[in-house]
C-alpha cells in the first residue's frame, strides 16, 4: 500500500548520494529525499545533514508509479520567524506614526515642460544611429570574445 500523500513518516536512511538520500518506509517502501527537500538552508553536501542508518521523520511529497518523494525540512516545526515592521521613527521606540492620505487632486507643475533641443548640432535621429552603430560593434566584440571562449581548447585527435 502507497504511503498516503501529506503523511508524517519515520524511516532510516539507507543510502546518500550528491542529489538527495534514500529512506527505508515500514512495509518495505523507499523513498528520496531530493537534496532540495533536506534543510530550511543551502545544501552543498548531503553528508553535512544527514548519516546513513540515521532515523528521520519525513513528509511524503508525492506517490506516484512506486516512486516516493519525501522531504525531510517539511516534517519538521515552522521556524519562528521575526515579522517585519519596518524601520523605526528616529528618537522614539513607539509605533510608525500613521501616514497621512494623500490629496485628493494632483499638484500642479511649478514649470511648463521644455521641448527637448538638440545638444550640439545633432538630432535624435543621428543621436540614434550612433547609438545603434556603437551598439552593435560592441554586440559583435562581445560575440567575438564568447566565441573564443567556447572552443573548449585543444581537441585530441
Amino acid at each position: 500500500m502507497e504511503p498516503q500523500v501529506g503523511s508524517i513518516l519515520e524511516g532510516k536512511v539507507t543510502t546518500i548520494t550528491k542529489f538527495g538520500a534514500f529512506v527505508a518506509l515500514e512495509g518495505g517502501k523507499s523513498g528520496l529525499v531530493h537534496i532540495s527537500e533536506i534543510a530550511n538552508t543551502f545544501v552543498n553536501d548531503v553528508h553535512d545533514f544527514l548519516q546513513e542508518g540515521q532515523t528521520v521523520k519525513v513528509l511524503v511529497l508525492s506517490a506516484e508509479n512506486g516512486k516516493i518523494n519525501l522531504s525531510v525540512k517539511k516534517a519538521l516545526p515552522p521556524q519562528e520567524r521575526p515579522a517585519f515592521r519596518g524601520p523605526r521613527p528616529v528618537g522614539s521606540a513607539a509605533a510608525p506614526r500613521p501616514v497621512s492620505p494623500r490629496p485628493a487632486q494632483p499638484r500642479p507643475f511649478n514649470r511648463a515642460p521644455q521641448p527637448m533641443a538638440p545638444i550640439g548640432d545633432q538630432t535624435f535621429e543621428d543621436k540614434l544611429k550612433q547609438f545603434l552603430s556603437s551598439s552593435e560593434g560592441k554586440i559583435s566584440d562581445l560575440n567575438r570574445n564568447i566565441d573564443g571562449k567556447r572552443s573548449g581548447g585543444r581537441r585530441k585527435k
